[in-house]
This record gives structure tokens, sequence and C-alpha cells, in this order.
């Protein structure tokens, strides 16, 4: 129930040894003519043992959806550190593929759905719904955004930035289409709450729905050149 700690572990270990890989082992390496970068060879060996570690821990934790979210979420976060501070490379194993695994893969779709599909509820279910988070603020708020549909697009945008770094393309198509089953789940509940409004086209909510439809549109719009 705890990943983070060997994770974190993993973390400090590759950032103590680099100093040390890069001042001594790695003249070594070079003066021997080797192409070998003693750091990545350092770190690869260490996530190979996490790639173990997770073959193990994951089947103990498929269906209880607390720890395999937070198993997912922490891994999310080493992936991030790993590549972006310590300069892993996309060629070497990591994590993503053990949650590519085809058991694995289904489960976190399933709870990714489940999860988003509790979002939606909440977001729509609050006070603040069809209010704008900026309607004090004119030059902010040209579109008149309520908050559910930007609440839903930031959902949406978590949700690519989580499955981005997936290695193939076809896993990343299979969360592409649950982004467009959340999308057209949005569109019918929207639908739903204006069918309430009919009576009143011109009233505040009504209005506020457009303004939300609108909103959607423009940003999928601007997403469609993010291959």
């Amino acid at each position: 129930n705890k990943p983070e700690w060997y994770l974190t572990q993993v973390l400090i270990w590759i950032g103590n040894h680099s100093k040390f890989l890069d001042d001594k082992i790695q003249p070594i390496l070079d003066k021997a003519g080797s192409s070998v970068n003693a750091g990545l060879e350092f770190s690869r060996a260490l996530v190979m043992l996490i790639l173990e570690k997770l073959a193990a821990d994951i089947p103990c934790l498929l269906y209880d959806d607390a720890l395999f979210c937070h198993l997912v979420d922490e891994v999310l976060l080493f992936e991030r550190e790993l590549y972006s501070v310590h300069g892993y490379l996309s060629s070497f194993p990591s994590c993503m593929h053990i949650l590519s695994e085809e058991s694995c893969f289904q489960r976190w779709l399933t709870v990714e759905k489940k999860f988003a599909l509790q979002k939606m509820d909440s977001m729509l279910s609050s006070e603040a719904a069809w209010v704008s988070q900026y309607k004090d603020i004119s030059d902010v708020d040209e579109m008149k955004v309520p908050d559910c549909a930007e609440t839903f697009m930031t959902l949406l945008f978590v949700i690519t930035d989580r499955y981005k770094n997936l290695p193939t393309a076809s896993r990343k198509l299979q969360f592409l289409g649950l982004q467009k089953e959340l999308v057209d789940d949005f569109r019918i509940r929207l639908t739903q709450v204006m069918k309430e409004e009919t009576r009143a086209s011109l009233g505040f909510r009504y209005c506020a729905i457009l303004n939300a439809v609108n909103y959607i549109a423009t940003v999928l719009a601007d997403w469609a050149d993010n291959v």
C-alpha cells in the first residue's frame, strides 16, 4: 500500500550516485572506448528491479480500486521525475510497459472511467456548476464559461497527461476512446439539463449551457493539432 517508498528510494539512489558515476566511472569507460553511459546504465538496472516488484505486486492490487489507483498515480509521478530530472531514455524499459500489459491496462481503463464519471456527477451537482469562476473579471471571462465545463475539460486534459507516455499508439487510442465516451456522456447530461430549461430559453442556466458547449467545442478544436 506504499509503493512510493521503493519508488522514491530508487530516485534517491539515482540522485546520490550520479556525481560518483559521472566523475569516477564514466572516465574509465570513456578511456576504454566504451559507448556506455554509466549513469543511465545504473538507472536502467534499478528500474528493472522496480519492474520485477510491480509485476509481483499488481496482481494483488487489481481488484482494490483505492490501492490500484494509488499505485498508478505513484508510478506516473516516478516516471515523470525519472525522465525530466534524471534524463532516462524512452528506449529503455519503463514502468509504462508493465501498466500496458493486458490485465493491468484494462483495469486501469476501468477505474479511470469510474472515477471520471464520479467527478462528472459531483461537478454537475455542485451549486457553482453553472457559474463562471471569473464572473467578476470581465477581461478574463469573455466566453462566460460555467464552472462545470471548465472542470470537465481539465478532467480530459489530466487523463491525456496520464496516458501520453504509454509506449504504444494502440493503448493511447484506447484511452482516447474513453475520452470520447466521456464527451458524449457530458453532452447527454447537458441535453437533459437543457430540456428542463426550455421554458426559459433566455434564462441564466440555458445561456450557461450554450456557453459550455461553445467553450468545449473551441477547446477541442484547439486540441486537434495534438497528435
